[in-house]
């Protein structure tokens, strides 16, 4: 028998809180928050084994902060590391909680912010072990085209980000819902693959873009908490994006959560077999029915957890790397404080942040011919919850989806720490954005789908 449970905390920054996200972001603090931002924890257990799944409305968390926060997790719950999942939703409207150097103002605020979120993920966590009950699990699939292929030829002939509607998408929304004995929901994750990136540097809010208002709609919907579940979305934004308008993150959730709860609805989470009792004679006659006992459902929970050798392509030295950010962060602090055009420093900010980027991965990976990345899967019931850290392209999941072995295969990125594009080959060869920040090499992709069908494989058996 199956048991699951929920916890949540509010996560939300104070006035003041650094925002990040955006190379072309002139303000640095938010001013307020136009939704909660939340972590929200589920529970599984089978009696013998267990798994713990974390939402957080982030942007992500470098290596260290993850190690941090898995930490905190496993001393609070008792729980081993590989058996904890801290996911993203990748919101960029956010807490500035990675790249912390380059920040000028209020530096104090998101330190205590970051240094509170441990104890903060840990207690919904928590919390999601002791609402621990009996309950049934089903999973269903539809879509809802809210989302398209970001990667868009310019006129000047790069690669940039924008809408591509003849490119690759994947429109597929996937839910499982679990519901207890009694047939009262207990829980909804709600997967879909779609960069957050409606409200961008044009707005001081902190939102937890549509993903939150998704959850909200949905949780709303059902009677039931809600996580989400980010996809494989290297490659894909919304429709209409990088805007300062909420209305539009709040009309695209809201697409997304009426979805969600359709499909929850739908579902019979509390299967019955039925037999004809009596008949009724009326107008027509109506044969009526009892229930008889309940079907029978796989209730063993597996999890797996390695970490995959990836390809790293060559980098700068560090400290050449460095060196030129540095140069283009204080060029960029020289045309602010001559009061130069927003559009001026804009761009300024826009190359000191690319360079940043580069500086990092330098700083990372220069001279290693391979990285260690998570690869993690829980699997009950005809269902398989895959993740991986960073961003992969929207192929990759469907692929995996399409040869797993199980009926209903969520494959996530944004997971267990790290930051990096996974594209596939076929983008290696256009370049862009995605492909100049990526550690990896262009059989890095391959490799990562590889390893996922292989862990999915072993669990099936």
């Amino acid at each position: 028998m199956l048991s699951a449970g929920t916890g949540r905390s509010d996560i939300t920054p104070a006035p003041g809180t650094p925002q990040g996200g955006w190379g072309a972001q002139t303000h640095e603090r938010g001013i307020a928050a136009d939704l909660p931002l939340y972590a929200t924890a589920f529970t599984i257990s089978d009696g013998a084994c267990q798994f713990i799944l974390i939402d957080v409305d982030a942007i992500g968390f470098d290596e260290v902060m993850t190690s941090r926060i898995l930490d905190e997790i496993e001393m609070t719950t008792g729980m081993p590391r590989s058996h904890i999942r801290l996911s993203c939703t990748h919101t960029h409207s956010g807490p500035n909680t990675f790249r912390l150097e380059r920040i000028r103002w209020g530096r104090s605020m998101i330190e205590a912010y970051m240094q509170s979120l441990p104890a903060h993920i840990a207690g919904a966590a928590w919390q999601s072990m002791q609402s621990l009950k009996p309950v049934r699990v089903q999973a269903a699939s539809g879509t809802c085209p809210i989302n398209v292929n970001r990667r868009v030829r310019l006129p000047d002939g790069r690669i940039g980000v924008g809408v591509n509607s003849g490119g690759f998408v994947d429109h597929t929304v996937r839910v499982v819902s679990f519901a207890g004995r009694d047939g009262e929901p207990v829980a909804n994750l709600l997967h879909y693959a779609c960069h957050p990136t409606t409200i961008a540097w044009q707005s001081q809010c902190f939102t937890p873009d549509y993903p939150g208002m998704a959850r909200h709609v949905m949780e709303r919907a059902t009677g039931a908490r809600c996580l989400f579940l980010q996809g494989a979305a290297g490659n894909l934004g919304p429709k209409v994006g990088f805007t300062g308008d909420h209305g539009v993150y709040r009309r695209w959730g809201r697409a997304l959560g009426l979805t969600g709860a359709a499909l929850a609805a739908n579902m019979d989470v509390a299967p019955v077999r039925y037999r004809m009792d009596r008949v009724q004679e009326s107008g027509a006659p109506i044969a009526l029915y009892v229930p008889v006992a309940g079907i029978e459902e796989d209730c063993r929970l597996d999890v797996a957890y390695r970490m995959v050798p990836l390809p790293v392509r060559a980098m700068a030295p560090p400290e050449e790397a460095e060196a030129e950010a540095g140069l283009l962060r204080e060029k960029a602090e020289a045309i602010r404080e001559r009061g130069a055009s927003g559009e001026e420093i804009r761009f300024a900010l826009a190359l000191a942040a690319q360079a940043g980027i580069r500086a990092g991965l330098s700083s990372r990976f220069h001279g290693k011919p391979a990285i260690g990345w998570p690869l993690q899967t829980a699997a009950f019931g005809g269902i398989a919850l895959s993740a991986t850290a960073g961003e992969p392209f929207a192929e990759i999941g469907v692929e995996i989806a399409r040869r797993s072995p199980f009926p209903h295969t969520l494959f996530s990125g944004y997971s267990n720490g790290g930051f990096g594009y996974l594209p596939t080959r076929e983008a290696f060869a256009e370049g862009g954005y995605e492909v100049s920040t990526s550690p990896f090499t262009q059989d890095a992709a391959d490799v990562l789908r590889d390893a996922v069908l292989e862990q999915l494989r072993e669990l099936k058996q």
